[in-house]
């Protein structure tokens, strides 16, 4: 906003997050911007800044016209105007803004779930992906949840990570509501708790084409032979933890189990998971593949970028 980029793009299916985001950026300045978002149903809505807004059009086109009346540094967002790509008179509309606006402060953020952006637009815009939210959101919001619901918590300092790290990779709506469930089953927090948010989350996972969530419950004793393995296994288990971070000790990068079938090379991948209890992703790489040009490509990088933020966790690619 400070280059004065006229037309932002923000990819995300967290609305609400990512309009907290723009808010917050715009009530950094001194005055604070003003902060307009838009919809089909409510039209505008003031949600920072000067509040001395009248227009009310729900028409998108309309609304286009009518947004030459909001301050000069104003900060327009547009909700699910993705919808609105196929009309050629909103593509042009939004492109004489995105021009216009260079030579004062205002600037248009569409907040949209879909990557798909018309071609006529591109070079007028930037992209910007909402991440997935860290561990320190997760971490207070789960913080917020306990105060205001009143509920005890007697989940000690490593049972709480293990609790954050099962909720990685879900959006914030997704973790508060696996929060919630866990709270309303027994009434309270505890470490059992991190067994239903994994289990929450494997029915999130289910909605990916590629990944696969499966439950960490072998054990060593399950898998015959291969001492040198587990003995290593034991003694990097430590890596993980939040003294080796501390530390500086770099936590384990993979392994290659090769062997012909029936050696008890996926049953190993579910021996480590168990052992280290740590989410274990299965990469389908047969499902990565689409019949549509560069779906294959899409589906490899959000599988690869739901693994990274769920990490630390072990993601099994079978039959490499």
């Amino acid at each position: 906003l400070r280059a004065r980029i006229t037309l932002l793009i923000i990819v995300s299916p967290e609305e609400e997050r990512a309009l907290r985001i723009v808010k917050e950026v715009c009530e950094q300045w001194t005055p604070s911007r003003q902060c307009i978002t838009w919809d089909i149903v409510d039209g505008f809505s003031v949600i920072c800044g000067n509040s001395q807004f009248s227009a009310q059009s729900r028409d998108p086109l309309a609304a286009l016209d009518e947004m030459g009346k909001s301050d000069d540094n104003a900060v327009i967002v547009l909700k699910d105007f993705h919808e609105f790509w196929q009309n050629s008179a909103i593509k042009r509309k939004i492109r004489n803004y995105a021009q216009k606006f260079r030579y004062s402060r205002r600037s248009m953020v569409i907040v949209t779930p879909t990557l798909k952006v018309p071609v006529e637009l591109q070079d007028d815009s930037v992209l910007l992906h909402v991440p997935p939210p860290s561990a320190g959101e997760l971490c207070r919001e789960l913080d917020s949840l306990i105060q205001s619901s009143g509920v005890q918590s007697s989940l000690t300092p490593q049972g709480k990570e293990k609790l954050i790290q099962a909720a990685l990779g879900m959006s914030l709506n997704q973790a508060r509501r696996s929060f919630s469930k866990a709270i309303v089953s027994h009434g309270r927090l505890d470490d059992r708790d991190i067994d239903d948010v994994v289990a929450e989350k494997k029915t999130i996972l289910a909605q990916n084409e590629a990944l696969e969530f499966y439950s960490g419950i072998e054990t060593p004793d399950n898998v015959g032979g291969l001492p040198a393995l587990k003995e290593w296994l034991r003694l990097r288990e430590r890596a993980f933890t939040k003294e080796a971070r501390d530390y500086g000790l770099p936590a384990p990068k993979g392994i290659a189990l090769i062997g012909i079938p029936g050696t008890g090379k996926s049953l190993t991948a579910k021996m480590i998971a168990g052992l280290w209890r740590l989410p274990l992703l299965r990469l389908d790489v047969g499902a990565l593949f689409g019949s549509f040009v560069g779906e294959s490509e899409e589906r490899t990088r959000r599988s690869l970028a739901l693994a990274e933020t769920i990490s630390p966790c072990i993601l099994w690619i079978d039959e490499m």
